[in-house]
């Protein structure tokens, strides 16, 4: 990060250059320049000495007394780098300094200021000096306190709301976390309108682009740092930096005042956000992406061990040999055998962002009407259920819960012949014994399929396994809100929507979508009457028919061609080509599953 240092408007400000009565002759597009240091002279070949970043001070006796020469000693400052020149009158120049210097000053942007009032240049450079080791010195006890408490959010495994929440207290701005969909996983306003704050987001957010990884964009006020872990971005974490400071009362321009020589304010342009600012984003992005990594646990030792080793094979924290014989050591044979994974989940449950490696951000964790405690028991007797059940079906997997709301099996079966035929006794044990509901009064066991079963499907090997794993997972998402009552769930009965629905939360689609209508949807958002993604959306319905697709728009066809036409140069893209249409037609189904909640 760069070091802490004030512009030239706010060393304008101080009260030992505000006794000199400056005015600002040329240059007001440099003032927010930052002063490193402060170089008194008097003679003009300085510029060899300096390094860029100094405020100039001097009384103009040693000077050049030729045009020609004033005008090579602004260029050369100019090309050191020097943040501005300030001159006090009296002594060479009686009441302004040379056109010619400041012509030449306003044509390189170097601010040139007069001191109309004798000063002390002493006090000048004390008081800016003093004005830069204060300034450090605040960002660091700032920066300090930054670090301290993300520290502590990751070490105590916070979540994003928290995590977000902490931004906002120590920023004292509103700060959004938003997926790769700009869809808001969490936020604060800190003290503003929330309802404000989140109108028309999605539009909002796309226009905000920021040029880098951390970055401000300073046409939206918003700073941004995309958050991620192990390469795989995920989404971005926003500060709205409106460009105030707590200097902003003092960030002034200087133009000729009243007699007396007193500065005359104008507004100052938006300033870019303090390095303790950018410093803090960073730093919680990286809790951010760190708390997903983080999971405790208070299972048995058994049950542990299952877990672990479910776990290693879905982000191969161990070798697959190594997972084969720890579970041999429990009684799980996984070599040579035909694996399948499974998935079970209530119906209806959402999936939580913070619940397991599986598990992606943007749902909220589960909050059952009995309270908190809820959700932990039923997934505690969701999996007690289902290791009765693969005992009662005299099966053998791993199995254990793999986040909050989904309880992971992974069957180890003698030959795929087999597979069909295991799942079902597994299903049907498994409705048997499920919790999923209250018993009635009268003692009889609770009705209805509550409890869905989701499965992957089979591969040869343990190498494989995670695959199969993964697409139980995902196919139980997906199924959640199915009305059928099927005994096993498999990919076949979700579909391409049920897919795109299950895979909604995965950074690669996301990222799919924005790469297909990233540019429509921006386009729309700047564009809020036109709404072209809706054009296309009737033309890939009707099946590209033009005719039938303006109907169906209620647009007459020339208006309808019109936004065609207009559709093709903003995606740039050929809408007679089946392939193109429909690489957009699959992008539009996942947009959909996105919105979805």
């Amino acid at each position: 990060m760069s070091p802490v240092f004030p512009t030239v408007r706010e060393v304008l400000a101080l009260g030992p250059v505000r006794h000199g009565a400056p005015r600002l002759v040329a240059g007001d597009a440099g003032l927010d320049r930052p002063v490193r240091w402060v170089h008194v002279t008097e003679v003009p070949d300085i510029a060899p000495l300096l390094s860029g970043g100094e405020l100039v001070l001097t009384t103009g006796i040693g000077l050049p007394a030729d045009d020609a020469g004033l005008r090579a000693f602004i260029g050369d400052l100019a090309d050191v780098g020097v943040s501005g020149l300030v001159v006090e009158l009296g002594r060479r120049y009686a009441s302004a300094v040379p056109r010619v210097m400041a012509a030449a000053a306003q044509r390189r942007g170097l601010p040139l200021v007069e001191l109309r009032r004798a000063t002390p240049f002493v006090r000048i450079t004390e008081a800016v000096h003093a004005l830069i080791v204060d300034a450090q010195l605040t960002e660091l006890r700032a920066t300090e306190e930054i670090h301290q408490r993300f520290t502590e959010l990751s070490v105590e495994g916070a979540g994003p709301g928290e995590v977000v929440r902490q931004a906002a207290e120590l920023s004292g701005c509103p700060v959004v976390l938003e997926n790769l969909s700009r869809q808001v996983l969490a936020y604060d306003p800190a003290g503003e309108s929330a309802e404000l704050l989140l109108d028309c987001w999605e539009q909002h957010s796309r226009r905000i682009r920021p040029a880098g990884r951390t970055a401000y964009d300073a046409d939206n006020g918003w700073l941004v740092t995309t958050v991620g872990a192990r390469g795989q971005d995920w989404g971005r974490l926003l500060l709205r930096w409106p460009g105030e400071g707590d200097l902003a009362a003092d960030r002034r321009g200087f133009e000729p005042g009243e007699e007396g020589g007193a500065p005359v304010g104008v507004a100052a342009p938006p300033m870019a956000p303090p390095t303790r600012l950018t410093i803090l984003v960073e730093r919680a992005a990286s809790t951010l992406a760190l708390g997903r990594l983080i999971r405790r646990d208070a299972e048995g030792l058994e049950r542990q061990i299952h877990r672990t080793l479910l776990t290693a094979l879905l982000d191969h924290s161990l070798p697959v040999d190594e997972v084969s014989l720890r579970a041999r050591a429990l009684g799980v044979v996984l070599e040579r055998r035909h694996l399948v994974g499974v998935m079970v989940r209530h119906r209806g449950d959402d999936p939580t962002g913070e619940g397991g490696p599986l598990a992606e951000p943007g749902h909220p964790a589960e909050a059952g009407a009995a309270g908190p405690q809820a959700g932990p028991a039923r997934l505690r007797d969701l999996a007690e259920a289902v290791g009765q059940a693969l005992r009662e079906a005299k099966l053998t997997g791993l199995t254990s819960a793999v986040d909050d709301q989904a309880v992971g099996v992974l069957l180890a079966l003698p030959e795929p012949a087999a597979e069909e035929r295991a799942l079902a006794a597994f299903a049907t044990a498994l409705r048997r014994t499920r919790p999923d509901a209250p018993a009635r009064s009268n003692g009889a066991p609770p009705q209805g399929g509550a409890v869905l079963v989701a499965a992957g499907s089979g591969v040869a090997g343990l190498r494989e396994a995670r695959r199969s794993l993964i697409e139980a997972r995902q196919i139980a998402d997906a199924a959640r809100r199915d009305r059928r009552d099927l005994p096993v769930f498999r990919l076949p009965h979700v579909g391409l929507a049920g897919l795109l629905h299950l895979l909604r939360d995965e950074p690669r689609l996301q990222t799919f979508v924005e790469r297909e209508l990233g540019a429509l949807l921006a386009y729309d958002a700047q564009h809020p009457r036109e709404q072209l993604l809706g054009t296309l959306r009737a033309y890939l319905e009707q099946g590209r028919n033009k005719s039938a697709a303006a109907g169906a728009a209620h647009l007459s066809r020339p208006a309808f061609y019109e936004r065609l036409a207009r559709i093709r140069r903003v995606l740039d893209v050929d809408l007679d080509s089946v392939e193109a249409c429909l690489s957009l037609h699959v992008a539009l189904l996942a947009l959909d599953a996105i919105r979805t909640p």
